[in-house]
């Protein structure tokens, strides 16, 4: 099966990812598109909620969708959490799956930053969606496929300011996962690195 990996923090996840997932999956030959949740992201040293309650929130934000799907697989990895060594994790454990990465154009401009970034580029293919400003101008010979998904303007860290500032964030993220937030008072203390 060939599965889309779509890495993040998820902190927490919102419309914005599920609406990308959810486009990848409908407009590419993915038969499902992952969710794998990083406890630490080595390039993102924010303030993250618990990644067991992020891991939650992402599992029931896609619980009704089979197209979808949530990996703990990092957890059980050293962290901080590499795209590279994950992949070979998951093609250890799953050999009949074909494993692509999907990212933002913004990330994918990154990516010279990444561990092992010369074997991610050699050995495995790319989805990217396009984000404004962030044109693909290098692929460093990378199979890419780029698509115009549809983004919101929507941001984690906008749902946790709003969270801080006591404001709504429906219509941000599923349903069951602001009822979730709130029923855990996530989010509540003040978030240094919100802008």
């Amino acid at each position: 099966m060939k599965i889309g990996l779509y890495f993040g923090s998820f902190n927490p996840i919102h419309n914005g990812h599920l609406s990308i997932a959810s486009f990848v999956a409908n407009n590419t030959d993915l038969k499902q598109v992952w969710f794998v949740v990083s406890p630490q992201n080595p390039l993102k040293p924010e303030n993250l909620l618990n990644e067991h309650q992020r891991l939650h929130l992402a599992r029931i934000a896609v619980e009704d969708d089979s197209q979808l799907k949530v990996s703990d697989v990092e957890f059980k990895l050293p962290k901080p959490s590499y795209t590279i060594d994950t992949l070979i994790y998951l093609e250890e454990k799953y050999p009949q799956h074909e494993f692509v990465i999907i990212m933002g154009s913004d990330s994918f401009q990154n990516l010279t930053k990444w561990k092992n970034f010369e074997l991610l580029v050699k050995k495995y293919a790319f989805i990217i969606y396009k984000r404004p400003g962030f044109e693909i101008t290098e692929t460093w010979n990378a199979k890419v496929t780029v698509l115009k998904a549809p983004l919101f303007d929507i941001s984690a860290t906008l749902i946790r300011k709003l969270i801080t500032e006591k404001k709504s964030i429906r219509y941000l993220v599923p349903e069951n996962v602001r009822e979730e937030i709130k029923k855990g008072g996530y989010y509540k203390i003040k978030d240094k690195h919100s802008a």
